[in-house]
């Protein structure tokens, strides 16, 4: 068993998840090898960002809160961020047309897992399902992700 293959898989999914799998061949490790590092990693990467995610959403906003403050104090007009900008717009086109479903399952695989299971906390936090349908989306992407992988390497 190839025990830095399988760690450096668990870390990649713990970050940038849809590509995680793609080293699996790489390190010659067998298809249920890489799929189980990768949603192992996953899911550790959406369990702290998903129960984080009301710190980290209390921190942004006493950290907006205190440079509006900072910026009466002293006279200066406040200019905050683009609130519209294409990862934005893609969220909330997933979370109109999808709703908490699409969400779930798409923003972890496409933002990356930490800032997409943020995302989801942010508009769904207060529902039960959320979670569960965060984890079921990270084994189904990830059973598709490393499938087309092995198979793309089986014909290649």
């Amino acid at each position: 068993m190839n025990w830095g293959g399988l760690i450096t898989i668990f870390l990649s999914g713990t970050i940038k998840f849809m590509v995680a799998p793609i080293s699996g061949p790489i390190f010659k490790l067998g298809f249920l090898e890489t799929y189980l590092a990768t949603c192992a990693g996953a899911v550790f990467s959406a369990t702290i960002s998903y129960f984080g995610a009301e710190y980290f959403i209390y921190r942004a906003a006493n950290k907006k809160k205190k440079a509006i403050e900072l910026a009466i104090a002293n006279n200066i007009p406040f200019k905050g961020k683009r609130k519209f900008n294409k990862p934005n717009r893609f969220v909330v086109k997933i979370k109109r047309k999808l709703g908490i479903i699409g969400l779930s399952f798409w923003a972890p695989f496409f933002l990356s897992i930490p800032i997409g299971s943020i995302v989801v906390a942010k508009f769904y936090g207060k529902r039960k399902i959320t979670f569960p349908l965060i984890i079921i989306g990270i084994f189904l992407n990830a059973l598709i992700t490393t499938s087309i992988v092995y198979t793309i390497n089986y014909y290649a």
